[in-house]
């Protein structure tokens, strides 16, 4: 009899788990799952995202991406975008979070000031920092006489600078949460430990401080990654892809050749190469840092 009602108990609790899970899954397939679907299936066709009709060209278009000299530009600046993210916000956030754990006073003003800059769209960050560069900036020149090149967002040879500078004043303070949740959590006693041996402060970073980072580093490394290079919505409000295509996203160059060059099927043919890019960087990174995790 008791486990008669012990069955029935666990079937009715995995029903009210579907039950509550259903929203969320109907939500994550209807806004990802099919919209994925039919990108891939539109990839193979020249279909121009009005017409009825959607000519089947096979694998035309991903040829065509091959030698699309302004798709290979789009992918060079999201690289170098993305690399440069990856290193600054980690090193960043993650000096920052020893420092705010090094118990200095005011603890709690310094997290919520770095961390409100997250809260804000993308859009509006990119808006800020156009008017910062082109107009607070320069006059901060004018008050002081100085001759200090501010207009970030106009140089070809600067845009990326200002874009990093831009993205890491929006997001440090977030991962800068994560890596100090991951410092919080180390017990005092490895350090007692470690200074008890003579280790220095240099060496407790690398010994113990480090390898029981590890899943905090992980979480971080493939966040920033992957966020950057999905990095859009800032581009749209600060440089529009400029000047001319020096800050040109993938993204950016997918819904410009979808939506205003009417290529519907080359442009899902963009999107698909950018999903497929992104989940082997994504394995790749959770593979080679949870390995690191594991030895540790």
């Amino acid at each position: 009899m008791k486990n008669i009602n012990k069955n029935s108990m666990e079937k009715n609790l995995e029903k009210q788990y579907l039950i509550l899970v259903l929203p969320g899954l109907i939500i994550f397939t209807i806004g990802l799952i099919i919209p994925l679907l039919l990108a891939f299936r539109y990839s193979f066709t020249s279909w121009d995202g009005m017409s009825a009709e959607k000519p089947f060209v096979g694998l035309k278009n991903y040829i065509d991406l091959i030698q699309d000299s302004d798709f290979r530009s789009a992918w060079w600046f999201t690289i170098k975008f993305t690399i440069g993210n990856t290193i600054i916000q980690n090193v960043l956030a993650l000096g920052f979070a020893i420092a705010l754990d090094s118990g200095i006073k005011a603890q709690k003003i310094y997290r919520t000031a770095f961390f409100v800059p997250c809260l804000i769209s993308a859009l509006i960050v990119g808006f800020v920092w156009l008017k910062m560069f082109s107009n607070v900036l320069p006059a901060v020149n004018d008050l002081l006489g100085t001759n200090i090149n501010f207009l970030l967002f106009g140089d070809g040879k600067t845009v990326l600078s200002g874009l990093l500078i831009a993205n890491n004043w929006q997001w440090v303070g977030y991962w800068m949460l994560i890596y100090l949740a991951g410092l919080q959590s180390i017990p005092g006693d490895l350090y007692e430990a470690a200074k008890v041996d003579g280790a220095g402060a240099w060496t407790r970073f690398r010994n113990v401080t480090l390898p029981m980072l590890a899943p905090a580093i992980t979480i971080c490394v493939v966040g920033i990654t992957t966020g950057s290079l999905k990095v859009y919505d800032l581009l749209v409000s600060s440089t529009k892809g400029g000047p001319g295509r020096a800050s040109t996203s993938v993204i950016y160059q997918t819904y410009t050749t979808a939506i205003n060059g009417r290529q519907y099927g080359y442009g899902s043919a963009m999107s698909v190469s950018l999903v497929l890019v992104l989940l082997l960087v994504a394995l790749i990174q959770v593979k080679g840092l949870k390995s690191k995790e594991v030895q540790q």
